[in-house]
C-alpha cells in the first residue's frame, strides 16, 4: 500500500497534465496514514501548501487539526488530500478541466486506502465527487454512492471568515468519528442520501 501511494505521490510531483503545473511552486500529493478509516478531501492547495508541498498546513489546516484534536485524533492517524493537487492562481476555484484532469490521482488514492468513509470538505469537493452544491444545507449528512460512504461538512477555510462555522465543523467531525466507530463495529449507520438506488 505504502509503495503504491509513493508511486502516486511521485506522479503528482512530476505531473504536467494541466495548466496549473505552469504556475505552481510545488504540487501537493495527499499525506497521512494509508491504513486510515477516513480520507479527508478538500478543494485545492493554497499558498502555504504550494510553498511546502504538503496538504492543509495553512490556517485552514490548523482549523482542521484543532477539530480533530477535540475528538482525540491526530493528523498522522488520518489521510488528507485535495480534489486538485496544484494551487490555482490566487486561490481561485479549480476549473472543471483541472478537476477532471486530476481526478485519477484521487481515484487511485481512494482505491488503495479503501476508507470506510470519505469526508468531503466544502462545496468544490462536494460538487466534484457527488455533483452536489450548497454544502451548508447538506453538511452533517451521510451519502452512499457506488458502495462508498461519504460524510459532508464545511471546508475548514470557511471557518476563518465565519466564526460560527467553527462549532459546526467541530460538531461534524465529532459525528464523523462516532460514525467511524460504529462502522468499525460493523453496525449499520443511517444513510441520509443514497445514490445507489
Amino acid at each position: 500500500m505504502g509503495q503504491k501511494l509513493e508511486i502516486i505521490k511521485q506522479n503528482v510531483i512530476e505531473c504536467t497534465k494541466c495548466e496549473l503545473s505552469k504556475t505552481r511552486l510545488n504540487s501537493v500529493p495527499g499525506k497521512g496514514n494509508f491504513h486510515s478509516s477516513v480520507i479527508f478531501v478538500g478543494e485545492a492547495p493554497g499558498k502555504n501548501e504550494d510553498q511546502n508541498g504538503e496538504p492543509f498546513i495553512g490556517i485552514a489546516g490548523k482549523k482542521l487539526s484543532a477539530a480533530l484534536e477535540e475528538v482525540g485524533v491526530t493528523r498522522e492517524e488520518v489521510y488528507i488530500t485535495n480534489i486538485v493537487k496544484c494551487r490555482p492562481p490566487k486561490n481561485r476555484v479549480p476549473t472543471t478541466i483541472e478537476r477532471n484532469t486530476c481526478q485519477e490521482y484521487l481515484r487511485q488514492e481512494i482505491s488503495i486506502i479503501k476508507p470506510k468513509i470519505i469526508c468531503i470538505l466544502g462545496n468544490t469537493a462536494f460538487n466534484s465527487l457527488l455533483g452536489g452544491s450548497e454544502i451548508t444545507k447538506f453538511r452533517g449528512k451521510v451519502v452512499k454512492k457506488e458502495n462508498q460512504l461519504y460524510f459532508l461538512t464545511v471546508h475548514p477555510a470557511a471557518t476563518i471568515y465565519n466564526q460560527e462555522l467553527i462549532k459546526v465543523l467541530s460538531g461534524d467531525i465529532k459525528k464523523l468519528f462516532e460514525l467511524i466507530a460504529e462502522l468499525k463495529n460493523n453496525k449499520e449507520i443511517k444513510i441520509d442520501i443514497d445514490y445507489s438506488s
